[in-house]
This record gives structure tokens, sequence and C-alpha cells, in this order.
């Protein structure tokens, strides 16, 4: 999904961080990319992890990642955000989330990273099943709250 100012994209399996990194050439003088990976984790009771699998709710994921990108526009002086996430199986050192951001100064471009991965986190329909050596674990996040 693409609206002027902000694009919002899911993929199947990791992502290519070169291209979820592209920002548009519009004077900004600063950009800031955050990445996240799949890092390699050996469990007391499981093993070592092999993958990440993600699912989502789609639909409203997207509602939910324009609104917090919206935010992040209005708060930071944020010129553009890209937001891109994994659906499916993710590796070890794999990219499972790229969020790109540019603005007019790098104090705001960095600021809004952080604040749209941390509202991802907690408000986006995303959940991430860790495929460990002795079978798979639903990792405990937020998401839908059903209050």
């Amino acid at each position: 999904m693409e609206s002027g100012q902000i694009t919002i994209e899911f993929t199947d399996g990791a992502i290519d961080v070169s291209k979820a990194s592209q920002l548009p050439t519009i004077g900004c003088g600063g950009e800031s990319i955050f990445i996240g990976r799949t890092r390699p984790e050996t469990h007391s009771a499981h093993g070592s992890l092999h993958s990440l699998t993600y699912d989502c709710y789609k639909e409203m994921a997207v509602l939910e990642l324009q609104k917090i990108a919206e935010e992040a526009i209005n708060r930071y002086a944020v010129q553009y955000v890209r937001v891109t996430h994994a659906v499916g199986t993710v590796g070890i050192n794999e990219a499972s989330v790229v969020i790109a951001v540019s603005s007019h100064h790098r104090a705001d471009a960095f600021t809004a990273c952080h604040f749209i991965i941390d509202l991802l986190k907690q408000r986006v329909p995303i959940w991430k099943q860790e495929d460990w050596e002795d079978g798979t674990t639903w990792k405990e996040g937020h998401g839908l709250e059903h209050e």
C-alpha cells in the first residue's frame, strides 16, 4: 500500500533490505533505517533456533501501520515512511522488518524510526512462531488487544 508519504509492504519470507530501504529523493537531510533480523539463539529446553515464522491479520495490520506512520509524520516532522514486514518463514540472520524514515533533520528521523518499531510491536496484529530444534513455540507479544 502506498499513499503519498507512506509505503506499507508485506513480503513472503525474508526481506530484501536494499529494496526495502529505498526512500524517495525529496530533499531530506536525514534518513534512518531500522532492520530487525532473526538472531541465532539457543534455548535451554528447545535447543537451537532454526527460523521464525510470522503470521498477521494483513488488512488490520496495514491500517494500524498507516496510523502509526501518520502519527510519526505529525509528531516528528517526517517527510516519508516506509515499513516492510515479512510474513512466512525468516531464517537466521535474515531481515523480518525494515523501517525507513526520511526527515529534514537526523534527530527526527532517528526518533521516528524508534517510535514506529516500538508501536509496531505494541499495536500491530503480527504473530511470531519460533522454530526450534525440538519443535515450535509462539512468542508472546502484543498485537490485538481483547479488553
